[in-house]
Order: C-alpha cells, then structure tokens, then sequence
C-alpha cells in the first residue's frame, strides 16, 4: 500500500505528495481567496475584476460600429444618432432587469451615455430626428431626468404638430420638472387634439403627473 510508513522511500514519497497539497491548497487561499472568509478575493481576483459586485457594461455590435464611426466622423451626426439608438437598445435589451423593471447599473451608465450622445447630436443637426429624440426622452425618463426628457419631446411634438403622443408625454415630463408654464402649453395642446368626450379623463391623467413625476416614464 502506499501509505504503509515502514518503507524508507514510501515515506519519502508520502512526504513529497503532502507537500504538493500544501502547496496547491495554499495556492489557492492566496489566487482565489479560497476559505479567507472575505469577500475581498485573492490576486488573481484583483486582475480580473471577478472579486467585483460591479456589472460588465456589454456593448452590441451596432454600438461598437457607430462608436467607430463617431470617432472617424466626430462631426457627422447621422453617426451620433446611430449611436443614441444603438445605446439606447442595448440598455433596454440587455441591461435591463425585466423581473423587477428596473435597469441594471451597466443599463444606467449606458443611458447616461445614451443622453450624452443626443447632446452632441443636438449640437450637429437642425433637423433632429424623432425615432433619435423619443428614445433619448425615454433614456432621460429611465433615469428620472424629467427636465431633459421634455426637451426631446419637444422636439418629437414640433416635428409631429397632428399628433397627440408628443404633445401628452411632453406635458406629463413638463409637469413632473414643474415647469408648469410649459405642461400647460403642452396640455392644452393635447386637448385641442383629442375628442371632447375624453378630454376629462385625459387631464385628470395628465395633472397627475405634478404630484407623481414617475408616471412620466410610462411614455
């Protein structure tokens, strides 16, 4: 048997195969934190980043694409509004938490990028987009940046006068920024659009949002 210890070269070996052990089991208290008790991690955890409760931001292959386009063409804003899309759906498709309806936290930061990116489009075009604005006033309303979501509906409802969307998510992101003023203008818009028979309902919902500025993201 190997471990019958009258041998002098058995117990040589069985010296050889403890010290092995020793060496593997240490090895991997101090690369992997094994049984260290903390939640800190070992070195090989410090590299990776395994040892991390933060979450990998993962980018789509069409953010990728039109992040190389945006550095080529920093100037093109066709390029920026690709972005804001690719951004915006890669948070909502990717980083986004359907169990509790929240973003994850790579989600928010890709958001917080998402608005940074319709910033510099703004500065680039005349004619911004609407598909471009509605998801950077979503983006904004995720974040609860209200004052910035009804800007982009702004936007959205100058390019689309006949429609009511516009009109109704820009007064409920007016009204839960307090910028009253403008919910007004916005709302009776939305009235001057809509069938008499639903105008009550639709301010009471609309007036809502003064003292519940979440119903804003339900745009």
């Amino acid at each position: 048997m190997l471990f019958d210890l009258r041998s002098r070269g058995r117990r040589r070996t069985v010296q050889v195969i403890y010290l092995g052990l020793a060496i593997v089991m240490g090895g991997g208290l101090i690369l992997f934190g094994v049984g260290t008790g903390s939640g800190i991690g070992g070195l090989l955890n410090a590299f990776t980043g395994s040892g991390s409760n933060q979450q990998t931001q993962v980018l789509s292959s069409q953010e990728k694409t039109a992040l190389r386009q945006t550095k080529a063409e920093p100037d093109n804003a066709a390029a920026w509004a690709s972005l804001v899309v690719a951004r915006y759906e890669n948070a909502s498709s990717v980083d986004y938490d359907s169990t509790t309806s929240t973003y994850t936290a790579a989600g928010k930061k890709e958001l917080t990028a998402t608005i940074q990116d319709w910033q510099r489009y703004l500065q680039l075009t005349k004619s911004p987009d609407v598909t471009t604005a509605t998801l950077a006033a979503r983006a904004y309303e995720a974040l609860a940046e209200y004052s910035g979501a009804a800007g982009a509906w702004q936007v959205v409802s100058g390019a689309t006068p006949g429609e009511v969307k516009g009109y109704e998510c820009l007064a409920v992101n007016a009204y839960a920024a307090k910028q009253t003023r403008v919910g007004d203008l916005a709302l009776n818009k939305v009235l001057s659009l809509t069938p008499k028979a639903d105008q009550a309902t639709l301010k009471t919902d609309i007036d809502a949002a003064k003292t519940e500025p979440s119903i804003a993201q339900s745009c």
